[in-house]
């Protein structure tokens, strides 16, 4: 709901502050006042074209403020501004700002965040329709006439949405298969040599780590081997070092009773017997862990060799061999048997398509009879509006299938005939001004909105009538207001008199300046502003008790 409008120098108005209320709000005044520079400043800060004709003369730039409040979390609003990196609080303010210079430029901020015009103008849409001479086009977009008989007949395309998804997936995945099958067709010579290829040499994961290593372990014991045989011969042997030690050893224990510092001497020598022991032992060890078999060597190399030239030839890695093979055998696979594959696919696809067909046909029938209802309900609303001569239509026609979606196999459109004999054709391009806006109002009436903008405008929607025309018009605008924000400019007392609020504009010069104000008025002077509308410019007491029948009416 739009709550303030705050506007500088834009035109005729220097500066401009203003409240709006809930319901059906009235704004009054003579022509040439200046209310079309209230809709072009509100149009400018939903994302109307900046045109620099607007800037007040003399003034650097002009600037609008337009501020509302999102009372639903569910708002399209707050989806667009999500989506866009805006987050707004539950509660909090929505804050358009649109700048204006007088050389053309213009930037715009949304609760101070700078944004594109392109946004403000999707957001304006969410949050604003203006119907009549600037009417924004919102309603009369046959984009948004599908949406609209939907939410009115309360159709449910979840069913076609979810069918929609599932026959696009199984055409996809059956396109798919077709090429993989098709280029797999072209390589088969190829891939038949390959995986043969690869399952004989029988690549395994982590095999060239594994040979690289136990190569150089074997390269190294090569190079060792023969100075590890030269120690070995050192200490072992009957004339090795080990035997020297044991058996020198051996003499000292016989005589080391004789003499009491020997046995200090003999400790150490069998310290050192064990510390020999213990090296031969190791030494044995590496010599067996270093010892190597050249036919095994060489068998290792030759396959080290050929798994790497797999890995060039193949252009991967030597450990991804294995996966390659599985993957060309798949491949393999899937070519010899294709066409089974294939006809299952192709079965899923037609079986799916036809679910979709079935869903689609049961909410096409669902539009159909929605449509019949709401053809009556707008013809029911026509007459009391002076449009009994035309006639109102919603087209529900078929789709190409290449149009099919989600949403359906439907064009949905609304379409009106204003004369007897006319033909229908859609209503942008029958209707004009006052006429335009009675076919919008009489179609928000029937579809008792569902769906739309929460604020609704109506520019002069009463052109051109009176009686009890500008009362039904009245009458339907008030009924509009009990689930919607209903702006209305208006020359008709009738109209004006059904207002839960009502502004007065009006233009005054002091001979040098002229500008446009707007006046919020009390109840004495809204009686004053309808006796004039009755009457003109000399307000008469009849004129003064036909206003206050009109506002206790």
């Amino acid at each position: 709901m739009l709550t303030n409008l705050s506007i500088r120098n834009v035109v005729l108005i220097e500066a401009l502050d203003l409240e709006f209320g809930a319901g059906l709000g009235v704004l009054t005044g003579e022509t040439g006042a200046g209310k079309s520079i209230l809709l072009d400043s509100l149009g400018l800060a939903l994302g109307a074209r900046a045109d620099s004709g607007l800037v007040r003369s003399g003034e650097p730039q002009a600037s609008v403020t337009a501020t509302f409040d999102i009372a639903r979390a569910d708002h399209r609003a707050v989806d667009l501004l999500a989506d866009n990196g805006i987050e707004l609080e539950t509660g909090e303010p929505l804050i358009i700002r649109r700048t204006l210079k007088a050389d053309g430029g213009s930037r715009a901020f949304i609760n101070d965040q700078a944004c594109s015009a392109a946004l403000l103008r999707d957001l304006g849409g969410t949050l604003v329709e203006i119907h009549g001479q600037h009417d924004d086009r919102g309603l009369l977009n046959p984009r948004g006439h599908r949406a609209l008989l939907d939410a009115y007949g309360r159709c449910d395309n979840g069913a076609v949405g979810r069918a929609y998804l599932a026959w696009r997936a199984a055409a996809e995945r059956l396109a798919e298969s077709r090429a993989a099958v098709e280029v797999a067709a072209r390589d088969r010579d190829y891939l038949s040599h390959a995986v043969d290829e690869l399952s004989r040499f029988a690549p395994e994961p982590g095999e060239e780590a594994a040979l690289a290593e136990e190569r150089a372990t074997m390269q190294k014991g090569a190079r060792l081997a023969d100075d590890l045989s030269a120690v070995t011969d050192c200490l072992t042997g009957s004339d090795g070092g080990v035997a020297q030690l044991r058996q020198a050893a051996r003499r000292l224990d016989r005589i080391v009773g004789e003499y009491d510092p020997l046995a200090e001497v003999l400790a150490a020598l069998d310290r050192a017997v064990i510390e020999a022991d213990e090296a031969e032992e190791r030494l044995a060890g590496a010599a067996e862990a270093l010892s190597f078999d050249p036919a095994r060597l060489d068998a290792i190399e030759t396959r080290l060799f050929d798994l790497r030239g797999l890995a060039r030839k193949h252009q991967v890695a030597a450990d991804e061999l294995a996966g390659l093979r599985d993957d060309m055998a798949a491949k393999l696979a899937a070519i010899e048997g294709g066409d089974e594959h294939l006809a299952a696919l192709d079965a899923e696809v037609a079986a799916s398509a036809q679910a979709y067909r079935q869903a689609a046909q049961l909410l096409s029938d669902q539009r159909r009879e929605a449509a019949a209802r709401l053809d009556a309900a707008v013809a029911a609303e026509l007459a009391p509006l002076k449009l009994d001569a035309a006639r109102f239509r919603t087209v529900v026609a078929p789709l190409d299938e290449g149009q099919w979606s989600a949403q359906g196999m439907d064009r949905v459109e609304f379409e009106i005939s204003t004369n007897p004999g006319a033909p229908f054709a859609p209503l942008v391009k029958i209707a004009s001004g006052g006429e335009l806006s009675r076919f919008i109002l009489a179609l928000k009436v029937a579809l008792a909105e569902r769906g739309g903008a929460d604020t609704l405008i109506f520019d002069e929607i009463d052109r051109g009538v009176g009686g009890a025309v500008a009362s039904a018009i009245g009458d339907r605008l008030a009924r509009l207001s009990q689930s919607n924000q209903i702006l209305v400019v208006t020359h008709s007392p009738q109209v004006a008199a059904r207002g839960a609020g009502h502004m007065l504009i009006a233009k005054a010069s002091d001979g040098m300046v002229t500008r446009t104000g707007v006046h919020a008025l009390n109840d004495g002077e809204r009686r004053e502003e309808i006796a004039r509308m009755l009457s003109g410019a000399e307000i008469t007491a009849e004129a003064r008790a036909q206003a206050e029948r009109l506002l206790d009416a």
